[in-house]
């Protein structure tokens, strides 16, 4: 029997400490069986793991994905080529859930279906996982726990309702339909770009109708207007800018701007500044010999008092402090 050590598609890709705090993981499962489809499940994983090679290309990566392969028992289980992969058990540990939870189709949905251990273990993860996505046959299996494809469709609106009916009509391909899930995931957290980005390198040839399907109109949401401020108060960090000028790269009120940004990003836009220069600050701290009153005015800092009390504040130590802790470890 055929041989392969599949690895899921987490990246081996870990965010250097100024950035830590500010990136998020996304933990994704895609449950198997013996006689899935490997087609299914891997496109699935491939997008999440393109996703996070274009975003940890940025400066800031908003979140990454930590993609694993699940199976009753754990170990290598035989898709329906034969071809193994390997997977972990399901055990107590994921009884917080996910942030979504994919379920692979193939031949051996309908045995799946029947299992006991899958279908007790799916109803106890599904109430705390965000969603929960049958890719093709895979359906069986939730239809099996009473687990509806409602979840996803309240919880992402009117496009991925369009996505679901459209599965139920037949959609012609295991890729094609296995790509769309994910990357309406992957544009929620990153954007219409990247998941415009991850369709072309996946599927050149279906990738303007996959974005279409994703509902972009050629308009941004509101999401994606806040990730662009983010990305200009990034690029831009080391100039005099304000909160009022990221509004306005975003195209609204400043009112709105705050309490839009808190929600999509998790912090205030004045903290998400703060974090993009002492990130500079940190770097140049490292790297360079410059004293720390001018690395203040090139991270945009202002002076050297100002960026010493905010490192005081911040990380409990002086800039000198931290520009001798940090070689010291960078040298070992």
């Amino acid at each position: 029997m055929p041989y392969a050590n599949v690895e899921p598609a987490a990246v081996g890709w870990t965010p250097a400490a100024t950035r830590a705090s500010q990136t998020e993981v996304r933990n994704i499962a895609i449950l198997l069986f013996d006689g899935f489809s490997l087609l299914g499940a891997g496109i699935v994983a491939e997008v999440f793991h393109m996703a996070n090679e274009l975003s940890s290309a940025k400066a800031r990566a908003e979140c990454v994905y930590d993609v694993r392969f699940l199976s009753v028992e754990g170990g290598n289980v035989a898709c329906s080529s034969s071809v193994r992969v390997w997977t972990d058990g399901l055990d107590a540990r994921h009884y917080g859930g996910f942030d979504a939870l994919f379920v692979a189709g193939g031949r051996g949905a309908d045995d799946a279906a029947k299992d006991d251990r899958i279908v007790e273990w799916l109803r106890r993860v599904q109430s705390k996982t965000t969603v929960v996505r049958a890719i093709s046959e895979g359906r069986k299996v939730l239809d099996a726990a009473g687990i509806g494809h409602a979840q996803d469709a309240q919880r992402y609106g009117n496009a991925m309702i369009h996505l679901v009916r459209e599965e139920q009509q037949g959609d012609a391909g295991d890729r094609y339909e296995s790509m769309k899930g994910a990357l309406l995931i992957v544009k929620r957290d990153l954007g219409i770009d990247v998941s415009r980005s991850v369709a072309e390198r996946l599927m050149p040839g279906s990738a303007a109708k996959l974005v279409s399907i994703l509902g972009d109109s050629g308009a941004a949401s509101a999401g994606d207007k806040i990730r662009a401020a983010a990305r200009w108060l990034q690029d831009n960090c080391e100039r005099p800018i304000s909160v009022v000028d990221a509004a306005q790269v975003a195209a609204m009120s400043e009112r709105n701007f705050l309490r839009r940004f808190k929600i999509e990003m998790g912090i205030t836009p004045s903290d998400y500044l703060l974090q993009a220069r002492l990130a500079v600050t940190c770097a140049l701290l490292t790297d360079s010999e410059l004293p720390v009153d001018k690395i203040a005015r090139r991270s945009g800092m202002g002076n050297g008092d100002r960026l010493a009390k905010i490192f005081r504040k911040r990380l409990l130590i002086s800039p000198t402090e931290y520009r001798t802790q940090s070689r010291r470890e960078a040298n070992g």
